[in-house]
């Protein structure tokens, strides 16, 4: 070891000056007197390192001599010391180091140069030199790179390319700003596109071309070995990006995927790009008859109506399964499977013998309003599952509705259709008996039951538009048949865009002589039937409504906010598309028309992540709002903002954790209007996904002195818990009981929580993204937000006299199963794995996409953030995700 370290010392006496000359290049050894750090400077130079710099000293000077004959061997001599020169990535490499002194007089030569194969020869070094200068603005490498393009780029190695791609970006902004052209750096950045795709760099390529936007060229450098890593970078990036760029993404991975026949991915993106004719293009490139149906699952779990032929056996059930028609029997085999097909009663739910002894007898008082509650929390827990101890029992026929009294008898009766979600058939039968009632709360019951029972499932002879359309109903002279027809069709068809419906509902909105109420719902439903659609016969009647000066007075109602709601709801997720509206409201001189336009606006970049949108919302939150005459449109203005904020967040991770911090704000700071929409918008961010930290928060503000607050704060815990049985937040809900035994609305709310924590028995999501977490349903947010809207004022409605918005979550509630069929569409069981999901974009290999598994045998429940995937390789599976109805295929061997 001594021999070695001697080694240097020896070699350097005798160079003294060579040592000296890269002196200036060595880092400073702080305290060290001068001649410490000559010795530390000889002792850093091995024989090897001194002859190779000597070696290069003599190249420079080669090149700086005048016989131009020997250019030719240096240059190449120069450039084969720099690629064979092994050092690790995190040091620049030798060669390098030691030619970066001479960087000046290789730039002075360039230019004294003629016009040359050396010439060019020589750019290309001065590009791998002009490296290590990156820190000082100058981007040497690109601009002599741009020299010398026709020199082998890939030869410099990985690190060198990227360095190039950074600084094509950097150059790239300048010239578009200078407006310059840019088109020398598009055709290098073509050609480093496939280098990186070869080194398993997809991201860096991607991240290139998107910053030159030229993403949809991306196709041709892909191949069937790379464009799966190239689309899932792509796709992961779309949250991240601004309109228009994120719907070129969707469509550029879109392309890529049915290129290579994967027509389920491709099927999910066309669907979060809301575009009808091309979901309906790919539906019909698909032919195989079992692929279509796995299709046709994933468009009705997104409730989108295709017009499908149904001419042969095949097409019959391929239509089937696009309408949700076996949703109720995959529902209750889940059931079966997990024995839960008993009915829960209310008992069950809210364990009163585990309420405080003092008051255990007072919370569960025989009352109009006790009951009342007990019918939605009855509905919630056995929804779907056909059965009851309460409503649908045989022989004591109308009990539970005579426990109830007015409106109430309305939700009673209603709750029925909650019960029966989605089997139409059965269904009908059991209603029928109630439609006929001569007591009008009863008979209204009836009609929003049939169209609760009808959401999301497509029936030939379409019952619901017979029942509730029916000229008798829909006009009767009592407001809540009126109304509940009117709601039952919006839930019924939610989604559908159902042409048909047009003709009974426009006419009510524009109907001056119609209470508020009546049209404001005609309008919401339309937003739902019509939900992102920006159907130009809808928007112009509610636009023309909120203009109409009959209509003046009116337009404070508290119901108008439904009115704005369905204009909205036309533009979900349209983005841009809503600034014509924003533009027209403007012309509208009622209080009521800054708050329409917020609402219209969050609608329209729902679930998109959208920063900007973001600040804008807090800023209106900020503003501080005077006494006066439009206070009303001012307070449901920032409420609106509040649920906006959450509403364009809860598309992506990293902006919820910013948003719920800005909530603990708002709380602390808010005005009363904006304190009560804060705990709505917390259970927005996260439905059916209870987060420990969102929860704590809650349990607190159900406890705010302002009542309207605590309210809110008591309906998001259900909202976060919806269907997840979770037991700290039962907890939770039993002590609130037990704390507002003497309040009432409060413990109205405290029982309506508890229903939903235990939806469908714990089977029943309420969170609008599925297919692993990509798509964001329209249909089922539009409920959520009705919901809210109403929420914001509880008193006013929910936990007055229209309780029946609640039957809005409907919309969103759907199983959290994985349910596995054959060819045949015959349950098949298989074993699965099922864990947390991980994010693997961008990793190398083939890393584990799901981490702490449990291996369940179909059908089994996936809870938030959870995904699934088959245990052997026996089948294959269809769907690109494991998640809802999926077809699996016997892998042929």
């Amino acid at each position: 070891m001594a021999q070695d370290t001697d080694a240097p010392k020896a070699a350097d006496k005798g160079k003294g000056k060579a040592v000296d000359e890269s002196k200036d290049e060595k880092p400073i050894l702080n305290g060290k007197k001068e001649d410490d750090k000559k010795d530390a400077v000889e002792e850093e130079l091995s024989e090897e390192d001194q002859q190779l710099k000597s070696e290069l000293d003599m190249i420079v000077e080669r090149l700086t001599e005048s016989n131009k004959e020997l250019y030719k061997t240096a240059l190449e001599a120069m450039k084969t010391s720099i690629k064979t020169s092994t050092s690790s990535m995190t040091a620049v490499p030798k060669p390098l180091k030691f030619l970066r002194p001479h960087y000046e007089t290789l730039t002075k030569l360039y230019e004294e140069w003629l016009a040359s194969e050396n010439k060019t020869s020589l750019a290309d070094v001065l590009s791998v030199i002009g490296m290590t200068f990156s820190d000082e603005d100058k981007q040497d490498t690109l601009k002599y790179r741009l020299l010398a393009p026709t020199s082998d780029i890939s030869s410099w190695g990985h690190e060198y390319v990227r360095h190039l791609a950074l600084e094509i970006g950097e150059v790239y902004g300048k010239r578009i700003t200078a407006d310059e052209s840019t088109s020398d750096l598009i055709d290098l950045a073509l050609i480093l596109v496939p280098l990186f795709i070869k080194s398993n760099a997809e991201a860096d390529a991607v991240d290139l071309m998107s910053e030159l936007e030229i993403i949809e060229q991306i196709p041709k450098f892909v191949d069937e070995n790379t464009y799966a890593r190239v689309c899932l970078y792509m796709v992961s990036m779309v949250n991240l990006l601004t309109y228009p760029d994120n719907e070129t993404f969707l469509r550029t991975a879109h392309n890529i995927y049915m290129e290579y026949k994967q027509f389920t991915q491709a099927i999910v993106l066309a669907i979060r790009l809301h575009d009808v004719e091309l979901i309906k293009a790919d539906f019909d490139k698909a032919e195989n008859p079992t692929l279509k149906k796995q299709l046709a699952f994933l468009v009705a779990r997104q409730r989108i109506v295709l017009d499908l032929p149904e001419n042969n056996e095949d097409e019959q059930v391929i239509l089937e399964c696009a309408s949700n028609l076996k949703l109720s029997e995959h529902f209750k085999s889940l059931g079966k499977e997990l024995n839960i097909l008993d009915p829960k009663t209310t008992e069950d739910i809210y364990k009163s013998h585990l309420e405080s002894s003092r008051v255990a007898g007072m919370t569960n008082l025989d009352s109009a309003r006790h009951n009342l509650a007990a019918a939605f929390v009855n509905a919630f827990v056995n929804a779907g599952f056909g059965n009851d101890k309460m409503m649908l029992v045989e022989g004591e026929k109308e009990s539970w509705v005579w426990k109830t009294k007015a409106d109430g008898m309305m939700s009673t009766v209603a709750s029925m259709g909650t019960l029966l979600l989605w089997d139409i058939e059965n269904g009908l039968d059991k209603i029928d008996k109630y439609t006929y009632s001569a007591e009008t709360e009863i008979s209204a019951g009836a009609m929003l039951a049939i169209g609760i029972m009808n959401s999301g499932v497509r029936f030939d002879s379409e019952p619901a538009l017979a029942l509730l359309g029916d000229a008798e109903k829909l006009h009767h002279s009592n407001p809540l048949i009126r109304t509940a027809c009117i709601m039952g069709l919006g839930l019924s068809y939610a989604g559908s865009n159902k042409e048909d419906l047009l003709e009974l509902l426009l006419p009510i909105i524009s109907d001056s002589s119609q209470d508020m109420q009546i049209s404001a719902m005609a309008a919401l439903s339309c937003g739902l039937i019509f939900v992102g659609s920006s159907h130009p016969d809808v928007t112009e009647t509610i636009v023309t409504t909120l203009m109409d000066d009959e209509r003046k007075n009116q337009l404070t109602d508290k119901w108008t906010r439904f009115l704005a709601l369905g204009l909205g709801l036309l533009f979900f997720g349209r983005q841009e598309e809503v600034d014509v509206i924003l533009e027209t409201l403007k012309a509208v001189e009622h209080p009521m028309a800054k708050a329409t336009a917020v609402l219209a606006e969050i609608c329209a970049w729902a679930g998109t992540g959208a920063v900007l949108k973001i600040q804008e919302l807090l800023h209106i939150c900020n503003e501080h709002k005077e006494e006066s005459d439009d206070k009303k449109g001012d307070e449901l203005l920032q409420a609106y903002a509040v649920i906006g904020i959450a509403l364009v967040a809860m598309g992506e991770d990293i902006g919820q954790e910013m948003v719920l911090r800005q909530f603990g704000h708002l709380m602390h700071y808010g005005e009363a209007n904006i304190r009560k929409a804060v705990p709505l918008a917390m259970g927005l961010i996260s439905p059916s996904n209870p987060q420990m930290k969102v929860y704590d928060t809650l349990s607190r503000y159900s406890h705010d002195n302002d009542p309207e607050v605590a309210i809110n704060a008591i309906f998001a815990m259900g909202m976060l818990g919806a269907g997840t049985n979770n037991a700290r937040l039962a907890q939770l809900l039993r002590q609130l009981a037990s704390y507002y035994h003497r309040d009432q609305d409060a413990l109205f709310m405290v029982r309506i929580a508890q229903g939903l924590l235990h939806m469908g028995k714990g089977t029943l999501s309420i969170n609008p993204f599925h297919t692993d977490r990509q798509v964001l349903s329209q249909v089922s947010t539009a409920g959520l937000l009705a919901t809210m809207i109403a929420l914001i004022d509880p008193k006013e409605f929910i936990t007055g006299t229209s309780h029946y918005l609640l039957y809005f979550l409907v919309t969103a509630m759907h199983p959290r199963f994985l349910v596995t069929l054959d060819e045949q569409l015959k349950p098949l069981k298989v074993n699965v794995r099922v864990g947390q999901a991980v994010d693997v974009v961008g990793q190398a290999g083939r890393p584990k996409t799901i981490t702490g598994w449990q291996t369940q045998s179909t059908p089994v429940l996936l809870g938030y953030g959870e995904r699934a995937e088959l245990e052997d390789e026996e089948y294959i599976s269809l769907n690109g995700t494991l998640e809802g109805l999926v077809i699996l295929q016997k892998v042929r061997r």
